[in-house]
């Protein structure tokens, strides 16, 4: 148990919790901005907690739920008032309801986490400080007999085996792909380079012709990007020499189209996407006739985070339904875009 101390101040409204590590502070750091990591230790042991946002930067939030041992769920967010990368970082933290929106009848506290480089027999270690500020005394006795401090301890309990593991999530591992719930899944990956030059290559034509391209022998003939909310994308890809021996001019093609739903560089951005015509002359631009009218359509939130060894790429994608996405996954969805990912990372590394 890393837990060296908690203390509550009711004077100041405040419970703190201190805990010590024999890791670096950039480990313990990365463990909380990672949503792989951080799930397996922010619920107590047996309320697991899975995070469908995570976004660590100011202005960013995380959404997550904690699932009981009977199926029952338990939902919370952060939203990041401050982020002082490798030190600090600052949150509201409050409740949510079922659907995941905020529980505006539930209390809002005031979270500071505090990341410091200590001194250990072994060598250098890190100090967590985490302070939770409360609104009133009625409030942090309302809280802490819901059992805040025994649900955190029992989570904490878990964070010394994730801090240890320095290979599960490190850089030079291929594409990770969880499922989510019922019909979501989140590929995640860490491209060597940083945040700004990962962002710039999703967004510059010239360069997303040169990596998004899937497996070896096919090309990017239509890259029309969107780079502001409401704008539209659309990408076509080519086999080459695919059907010419047919006696036709054009290869093998499909092609996405979509809308930029949210954007804030260079950290996230969620689009839709559906599959068109990869005809580039045919103008169907609708997205859903190509299974004969289903919606295929998904939700595609991308959202890039500064760790060890450069910035972890998380790609979590909301399909209609599960079937589907047992479907997409299948086709060697990931392998696609592990090749994808690969050739980023050399075009990112060529930049520097």
């Amino acid at each position: 148990m890393p837990v060296t101390n908690v203390s509550q101040d009711p004077q100041a409204l405040t419970m703190t919790v201190v805990a010590d590590f024999p890791v670096s502070v950039r480990r313990l750091w990365d463990a909380y901005v990672d949503p792989r990591q951080i799930e397996k230790f922010w619920g107590p042991v047996e309320w697991p907690a899975t995070f469908t946002r995570h976004d660590v930067y100011p202005g960013g939030e995380s959404h997550y739920y904690m699932t009981g041992p009977d199926g029952e769920r338990s939902g919370g967010w952060f939203e990041y008032l401050a982020v002082d990368e490798g030190r600090s970082f600052e949150v509201l933290d409050g409740f949510a309801r079922e659907d995941g929106t905020r529980d505006p009848e539930s209390p809002v506290m005031r979270m500071v986490f505090e990341f410091e480089e200590t001194s250990t027999e072994t060598g250098t270690g890190s100090r967590l400080i985490n302070t939770t500020y409360f609104n009133s005394a009625e409030e942090l006795e309302q809280i802490l007999g819901m059992g805040m401090e025994e649900g955190l301890l029992s989570a904490m309990s878990q964070i010394d085996d994730v801090v240890a593991d320095l290979q599960s999530f490190a850089a030079g591992r291929a594409v990770d792909t969880q499922l989510i719930g019922d019909n979501q899944a989140r590929m995640s990956r860490v491209i060597r380079g940083p945040v700004e030059e990962v962002w710039r290559a999703h967004h510059e034509p010239e360069l997303l012709r040169r990596w998004q391209l899937g497996p070896d022998g096919w090309t990017m003939p239509v890259c029309e990007v969107g780079t502001s909310v409401g704008d539209t994308y659309r990408f076509v890809w080519e086999k080459a020499d695919a059907g010419k021996d047919a006696g036709n001019d054009g290869g093998e093609r499909f092609g996405f189209t979509g809308t930029v739903l949210e954007s804030a560089p260079p950290h996230r951005e969620v689009t839709t996407e559906a599959m068109i015509d990869g005809d580039t002359n045919s103008g169907d631009m609708n997205g859903g006739d190509m299974n004969g009218g289903e919606n295929t359509s998904t939700t595609n939130e991308m959202t890039l985070t500064s760790v060890e060894g450069g910035t972890l790429l998380s790609l979590l994608v909301t399909y209609p339904n599960a079937e589907l996405r047992e479907t997409i996954l299948a086709t060697g969805m990931a392998d696609g875009m592990e090749s994808s990912y690969a050739r980023l990372e050399s075009e990112v590394l060529a930049a520097l």
